[in-house]
């Protein structure tokens, strides 16, 4: 992985970022990762998240009762305190943004509705201004992901189909991809102002963000234009064939054939091809459509699981990795790291975190000309506020 002192994407761009929670550390980090200077400021003491679980327990070196969670979402970030209540922090991280050179001017914050801290209030002191404030409900009333989801109708169809009430992801996706939408937003506003001289004021729910995706992937036009809402399918992936199986030793697999030789495949690993054959003709179906497929997958699932309940999970795995359907062995993170799968992806350098220890650390995901950008680790609070730029570099 890249150290930081490569050459990328963003280097010159300065942001300054008064959040807290996940899609506004999210943003500032993926403009960290590809070059920007990202300064996070908190409260003295810091903002709410700043204990936020998990905590470290006090093995493997760490100090025990440090963040794990705000550590992760601040790595490569310079940390900086101020009394935000008071006129002269006010004044403070005013002057952060607006006289933060000509690659800054930027504000990133889900800390909106502060009129010291407004795109008006900036843009008098620097027409160029770029600020993206961060809104829970679309009309912008509080809101987090799992109010946001809640709302939406996932929790709904998730969960097995046997189960009378609603079930909550754990991943907080819309934090997710709101964060990385609103790192779009300002790339796309500081190429804009490269262009046009012109600062940007954005506004981005979180509730329009989940509302967005939900459409574009079919959920909210489903109920508009049918007779009514899909029905929750468990493990079984919707409108395809995907499930999961239990091997001999317990162990348990998910697989999906989404084509018809991802199919054909598993029909003959599982040597089921005349049982198939014979169900074709006499339901009529179609098995190399998604649509047949999914439709008679109950039946189709007792069949594949004679095979996956024959056999232990050494040989499910190594029978799976021989032909083209699609599977994956289910595994805790535990099992993951044990089993050095982050050790083996070039993602992933070690990391000495203060406070936290030695760990491995996912850089960015997209490698720029065979780049892999990692970043540092987090500053501690309040790290930088006497200096909260950077020297500008002499070459």
């Amino acid at each position: 992985m890249s150290e930081p002192t490569i050459e990328r994407p963003l280097d010159g761009v300065r942001v300054v970022e008064v959040s807290s929670f996940v899609a506004s550390p999210l943003c500032g980090l993926t403009l960290a990762q590809l070059g920007a200077e990202v300064i996070r400021v908190d409260p003295i003491g810091g903002a709410s998240d700043i204990n936020r679980w998990p905590l470290t327990d006090g093995h493997n070196g760490a100090d025990p009762g440090n963040s794990i969670y705000w550590t992760g979402l601040n790595k490569g970030k310079r940390s900086v305190t101020a009394d935000l209540r008071s006129a002269d922090g006010q004044a403070f991280v005013q002057r952060l943004i607006t006289e933060s050179g000509p690659g800054g001017g930027i504000l990133v914050t889900n800390a909106g509705g502060r009129d010291w801290m407004s795109h008006d209030t900036l843009a008098a002191l620097r027409p160029d201004v770029i600020t993206l404030e961060l809104l829970g409900g679309s009309d912008g009333s509080p809101a987090v992901d799992y109010t946001v989801n809640a709302g939406l109708g996932f929790p709904t169809i998730t969960g097995p189909v046997d189960h009378s009430g609603v079930v909550n992801h754990v991943l907080p996706a819309w934090d997710v991809v709101c964060g990385l939408y609103a790192a779009l937003a300002i790339t796309a506003a500081v190429r804009r102002r490269d262009r046009t001289g012109t600062g940007t004021r954005i506004r981005l729910p979180l509730e329009d963000t989940a509302l967005a995706i939900s459409s574009v992937l079919g959920y909210l036009t489903e109920p508009q234009v049918n007779a009514g809402t899909r029905p929750a399918t468990g493990n079984d992936v919707y409108g395809t064939y995907g499930t999961d199986f239990v091997t001999a030793d317990g162990k348990r697999f998910m697989v999906v054939a989404l084509t018809r030789r991802h199919f054909r495949d598993l029909v003959t690993l599982t040597g089921v091809g005349d049982a198939v054959a014979a169900l074709e003709s006499a339901l009529d179906a179609d098995f190399d459509t998604e649509a047949d497929r999914f439709t008679h997958r109950a039946v189709l699932n007792a069949l594949f699981a004679r095979w996956f309940a024959t056999h232990d999970a050494p040989a499910v795995e190594s029978g799976l990795a021989g032909i083209s359907t699609l599977a994956q062995r289910y595994r805790s993170f535990d099992e993951m790291i044990a089993e050095g799968v982050l050790a083996d992806n070039p993602l992933f350098t070690e990391l000495d975190q203060p406070g936290i220890g030695h760990y491995l650390a996912a850089g960015l995901p997209a490698t720029f000309d065979g780049e892999l950008y990692g970043t540092g680790p987090a500053a501690a609070l309040g790290e930088h506020t006497e200096s909260p730029w950077s020297p500008p570099n002499p070459g």
